[in-house]
C-alpha cells in the first residue's frame, strides 16, 4: 500500500540505495512510476506493506517501510531487492555496491570507491567537516537526524 513518505511513523524501517551517478529528468519520472507500482502491489505473506519512497538529489531511492502495519519478511525483502536490481539493469546503474561513499562537494553529489575516500581523506581533501551520506540508518528518525551529516559524525570518521 503506497502512502506518502513523510506521514510514515518515525519508527518506520528504511533501506537507502545509491546510484553510482544522476538520474535524469526522464529517468526519475519512470523510476517513481515503477516505485508506485512496486510499492502498490508489495505484500509479507499476502498482507500490504504500507510503504513509501523518495528519491533525493537525483540519486538515492530511500523505501519506507512502517512495519506497525506488517513487518517485512525475508520473501517481501528479497522482493524489494530483486525490484532494486532491475532498475539497475535497466538504467545501466549501481544501486547496490556499499563499498562506495558519496558525500556533498558544494551543492554538488560525489561518489567515490571506498579506497578512493580513504585516499582523500589522508591527502586532506576531504574532513571531518565534508557532508556524508550514512546510508547505514536504520529508520525514518536516524534517516531525518543522521543521514546528511558531517563525517565526523559517521561511520565515515574512521579514515580521518
Amino acid at each position: 500500500m503506497l502512502v506518502d513518505f513523510n506521514t510514515l511513523p518515525e519508527e518506520s524501517r528504511v533501506w537507502i540505495y545509491q546510484a553510482n551517478r544522476s538520474f535524469t529528468p526522464e529517468e526519475i519520472a519512470e523510476i517513481e512510476c515503477k516505485l508506485n507500482t512496486f510499492i502498490e502491489n508489495w505484500t509479507a505473506h499476502g498482507s500490504d506493506l504500507q510503504s513509501g519512497y523518495l528519491i533525493k538529489y537525483k540519486r538515492f531511492i530511500v523505501l519506507g517501510l512502517n512495519q506497525n502495519v506488517n513487518a517485512a519478511t525475508g520473501c517481501s525483502i528479497d522482493a524489494s531487492v530483486h525490484f532494486i536490481q532491475q532498475l539497475e539493469k535497466e538504467y545501466n546503474v549501481d544501486l547496490m555496491d556499499k563499498m562506495n561513499v558519496s558525500y556533498k562537494q558544494g551543492e554538488f553529489i560525489a561518489y567515490k570507491p571506498l579506497a578512493d575516500f580513504k585516499k582523500m581523506a589522508k591527502q586532506r581533501a576531504v574532513s571531518k567537516n565534508t557532508i556524508v551520506f550514512n546510508n547505514l540508518v536504520n529508520n525514518i528518525a536516524e534517516f531525518n537526524e543522521n543521514w546528511e551529516v558531517p563525517a565526523s559524525e559517521s561511520w565515515h570518521s574512521r579514515f580521518l
